[in-house]
């Protein structure tokens, strides 16, 4: 039976990633965590000094980054030129790096090309802004997570603490805003709602609840091929 491809997209943290890692494992399909793409990039921008207003010095060096995202022990590592930078990436700054950086096109072009390679054979549960309308707009299954922007941030100020950073849940709120701006407001690929996607409001659902809503998408699909 032919391995579907599944895309989930919608605004930071609306519970992508978790849904993403559940239906991976259900599955034993491949998690592709596209955000995480984008952030190992950011790291190099934010390392190296690179100038985002340079597109040609930008396009050679992406030609020349690696980026790869492996299992390890149940958890997804992120490598960027053959060093692991899982940890490095998950920073409030990271995240707004990694906003600014997928703005520009020459970045998402990049990004898309080596997302599509690796889900050329099918078997992967994909994860971003614009997985169901950019990265793979003939994806079999299309979810879109949302949830309040109040919520979302409760969210991520909880994550942020557990991995002991010292943000305040006023400062996650508005950043939550400035990312949600930013990726519905940028000309290249916005965050958008594809139209034959299925949407899920998370707000007052559990993890294993949102799984098995989405699960049931996927096997409604499964028993059609």
């Amino acid at each position: 039976m032919r391995k579907l491809i599944v895309a989930i997209d919608g605004p930071a943290g609306a519970g992508k990633s978790t849904l993403a890692r559940h239906l991976a494992k259900e599955l034993g399909y491949t998690y592709m965590d596209t955000g995480a793409m984008y952030r190992a990039f950011a790291w190099k921008v934010m390392q190296d000094g690179l100038d985002l207003g340079n597109e040609t010095e930008l396009e050679k060096i992406l030609k020349q980054t690696r980026i790869e995202l492996m299992e390890r022990d149940g958890h997804l590592r992120v490598f960027l030129d053959g060093v692991d930078v899982s940890e490095q990436i998950r920073t409030p700054e990271l995240s707004q790096m990694a906003s600014k950086v997928s703005t520009l096109r020459i970045v998402r072009e990049r990004m898309v090309e080596l997302q599509r390679s690796m889900g050329v054979q099918g078997g992967v549960v994909a994860e971003g802004r614009d997985i169901g309308t950019v990265v793979f707009p003939d994806a079999d299954v299309k979810i879109y997570l949302d949830a309040t922007s109040e919520q979302r941030a409760r969210r991520r100020f909880e994550e942020l603490k557990r991995q002991g950073r010292k943000v305040t849940l006023e400062e996650t709120f508005e950043e939550i805003g400035e990312r949600d701006r930013r990726d519905k407001g940028r000309t290249v690929a916005p965050l958008a709602k594809a139209d034959d996607a299925v949407v899920i409001d998370s707000t007052q659902l559990d993890a294993e609840t949102v799984v098995e809503k989405v699960l049931q998408q996927i096997r409604k699909k499964i028993l059609i091929q």
